[in-house]
């Protein structure tokens, strides 16, 4: 049963646990982890666990250039086996049906930011991989002869991709470019985020990459994608409105069941966890990743550290 109260709140609980296997005892490197949503207007940090095995030689937070939380491990010992098990309770306040306000300016496509915002939005605003192939596809949304309604048109891509592209669960590195997703017709939520990003970058649209957690819902578990594991998706700035969520894996509009833990101009800004080990290639077996995001029934889970104060 979901439990929701009547401002939208709802207590969620992420549960984050990557393990790396090796053949043979390796030293490791520095590792960077990203686990830490961002608490904003609709989400606050209630409680925070991160315990790692084997316990680093240190471990040190920071704030990145998009003031995401990062935490950095070092080690001096030597292992076979690398486990991070973060562990977040949040206070999730989210709109079902979201009726964004924007400037008048903003209301219709195209527009124009203003030369304030120019400049902060330029990393948004920059293609990365511009190709024919994404401004045709992008270029079907919208109608040069006249101005069109631009949350009707960001809303029509975002359903477009769920319905004509299929998913795939890809836990391997990396992201296909654009053109690819557009030529496979499938990919994983990575892949249709960056999809959907350059094509509203080549309509004049600032947007930024996000990746974090979605929780899905006992009542609809068949019609929602990218649990079990981290997801992306995201957002588009819009005057008068800020930084709206775009899920174009699930055809979301809005935060409803979306954590953010991290955004950036480009996918590989906001990797979950990066890290080296010291030994021979061969010496890698696997690595094995879980998440699970779970509606919590109190404010104080036994065991947790307060937030501020990461294990």
């Amino acid at each position: 049963m979901n439990r929701i109260d009547r401002t939208g709140v709802r207590l969620l609980t992420v549960r984050h646990v990557t393990e790396y296997s090796y053949r043979e005892p390796v030293g490791l490197g520095e590792h960077r982890m990203m686990f830490r949503p961002r608490e904003s207007l609709d989400l606050r940090l209630i409680r925070t666990e991160l315990d790692i095995s084997p316990r680093p030689a240190s471990l040190r937070w920071l704030h990145d250039v998009f003031d995401n939380s990062v935490a950095i491990a070092t080690f001096d010992v030597a292992t076979a086996e690398l486990r991070f098990d973060s562990t977040v309770t949040i206070e999730h306040r989210e709109t079902k049906l979201p009726d964004y306000v924007l400037d008048d300016r903003a209301r219709n496509y195209p527009f124009s930011y203003s030369e304030d915002d120019r400049p902060d939005l330029a990393g948004g605003l920059t293609r990365r991989y511009a190709t024919p192939a994404v401004d045709a596809w992008a270029a079907r949304f919208v109608d040069a002869r006249r101005e069109i309604e631009t949350l009707p048109l960001l809303h029509a891509m975002t359903f477009a991709i769920r319905e004509a592209f299929d998913y795939e669960r890809r836990l391997q590195k990396g992201v296909q470019t654009p053109a690819e997703t557009l030529e496979r017709g499938r990919g994983s939520c990575r892949d249709f985020a960056l999809l959907m990003i350059e094509a509203v970058r080549s309509l004049g649209f600032a947007a930024r990459f996000v990746s974090g957690y979605i929780f899905v819902p006992e009542t609809d578990p068949d019609d929602t994608v990218g649990g079990g594991a981290t997801h992306a998706w995201l957002q588009v700035y819009l005057p008068g409105a800020g930084w709206i969520d775009f899920d174009p894996t699930n055809s979301i509009v809005g935060n409803r069941n979306l954590v953010r833990v991290a955004v950036a101009w480009d996918s590989r800004q906001v990797l979950p966890l990066w890290g080296t080990y010291v030994g021979s290639a061969s010496a890698f077996e696997r690595m094995d990743v879980a998440v699970s995001v779970v509606e919590s029934d109190q404010h104080d889970p036994a065991g947790a550290d307060p937030v501020g104060q990461p294990a």
